[in-house]
């Protein structure tokens, strides 16, 4: 994956989103002219996929001096197992005390999407997977979500600054508004294939008008070879995409002569749906995964301080000096 192009915000930066205390911490060390240099290590709460390094190093960058920082960090993308050590920073506390806030905020928020993304992967051993979640999250975090499911093992993700900040192009078939409004979901499509690039893939969704199998034949039967796949989004009210329903569209296809295409499904997608799926033998090409990546649970990092001026130190309950972790790389 070709390195994202992060950049911290204004009100990362002035410190507008760090807890108070911390920036009273500062205000205070810099009256007294207190600024030792001080070790801080990160660590997680659970087990996981830890993401949120790469956003970090870029803002440790900005803040650390140049000529006196060390930093150590597992690699974006590694497992880590509970309350391993995933960073360690060394520099003149008043350089980056003001962020602690934000570096575990990334880490929690982004480490909790790419476990939950890895999580769905695995499970679908091999079958793409690609993320749908922008629409069940806040804007202004869309496209961090979108990379640490990219992160997690994702092939793609739907919304265009999450493919940016990953460096993968945009993945989406058509919405049921696009339908809906033409009246028809074949001219939909073959108006889809008429002003869409050619690199975009044709993927016609088939569950709006008529039965799904019915609607993946008309539209076959008009893009034919253009067609790459079909998607299955069928609502929950009219019971989901089930694995019949699945081998239904299949054997269709399959009598029309249109092997070719895929079926791709969506909604309500998660580890359990995606297992049922594959030990039924339902044959699925792709699947899109929304709310389960996106609503996952955040992972709670923690960040304490073990050396003043190389001094072992630590609050009670926990071991003074540097905590060993082999596994660590030196970032900066």
């Amino acid at each position: 994956m070709p390195e994202p192009k992060f950049k911290p915000s204004p009100e990362v930066l002035s410190g507008d989103t760090a807890d108070i205390y911390f920036l009273r911490t500062i205000d205070i060390l810099r009256e007294e002219g207190l600024n030792p240099t001080a070790t801080m290590e990160v660590f997680p709460s659970r087990a996981g996929i830890v993401c949120g390094i790469e956003e970090v190093k870029v803002l440790l960058a900005e803040v650390l001096p140049g000529d006196n920082r060390e930093v150590w960090a597992l690699d974006e993308g590694e497992t880590m197992a509970a309350k391993e050590v995933v960073l360690r920073i060394t520099a003149p506390y008043q350089s980056y005390g003001l962020y602690e806030t934000a570096i575990v905020g990334i880490l929690a928020h982004c480490s909790g999407w790419a476990t939950a993304a890895r999580e769905c992967v695995t499970v679908a051993g091999g079958i793409p997977l690609i993320s749908f979640g922008a629409r069940h999250v806040h804007p202004s975090i869309a496209g961090v979500m979108d990379y640490s499911a990219v992160v997690g093992g994702c092939v793609g993700c739907s919304s265009i600054v999450g493919a940016r900040l990953t460096g993968v192009t945009p993945a989406g078939t058509m919405p049921h508004a696009l339908i809906i409004i033409v009246g028809d979901t074949v001219e939909a499509t073959m108006l889809f294939d008429k002003h869409m690039p050619p690199e975009v893939p044709r993927v016609s969704l088939v569950d709006t008008f008529m039965d799904e199998a019915e609607e993946s034949l008309r539209v076959a039967g008009e893009l034919r070879e253009k067609l790459q796949s079909v998607r299955l989004d069928t609502p929950s009210e009219l019971g989901g995409v089930t694995v019949e329903l699945v081998k239904k569209v299949r054997a269709r296809l399959d009598q029309g002569g249109f092997k070719h295409v895929n079926i791709f499904v969506s909604g309500g997608i998660n580890p359990e749906r995606i297992k049922h799926f594959l030990e039924k033998g339902a044959p699925v090409d792709g699947f899109g995964v929304g709310s389960y990546i996106s609503g996952a649970s955040p992972i709670d990092f923690t960040a304490d301080l073990h050396e003043i001026e190389g001094k072992p130190i630590a609050k009670r309950g926990r071991t003074p000096g540097i905590t060993p972790n082999p596994r660590l790389k030196r970032v900066l």
